[in-house]
């Protein structure tokens, strides 16, 4: 396969990876960031029928506010960390292959 071969069929394929890419990006950040709002919105709206409930002796409205959602923010971070990582792998990998 001749140089100007490649180049001249790279672009498609790439362009087609890229989208794929980012497609599956935007999916996984959408999802995330829903979950982050759902937490945050549930903790403050729901303070008052949360409150009937405890969690180590303490309503779960004030654990939320305290500590709950920041641990889950903090998981939402690992695990967007953590898929991204596959995902740069994955794709990587693909586009280093179709060189």
């Amino acid at each position: 396969m001749a140089v100007s071969e490649m180049t001249e069929s790279q672009p498609e394929n790439t362009s087609e990876h890229a989208r794929l890419y980012w497609r599956r990006t935007r999916s996984m950040t959408f999802w995330l960031m829903l979950l982050w709002f759902i937490v945050t919105f549930s903790a403050i709206f729901f303070a008052r029928q949360l409150s009937v409930y405890t969690f180590l002796g303490w309503p779960i409205s004030f654990f939320m506010a305290a500590q709950g959602s920041i641990l889950i923010f903090v998981a939402i971070i690992a695990f967007y960390a953590w898929r991204m990582q596959r995902l740069d792998d994955v794709y990587n990998n693909d586009s280093e292959h179709e060189k």
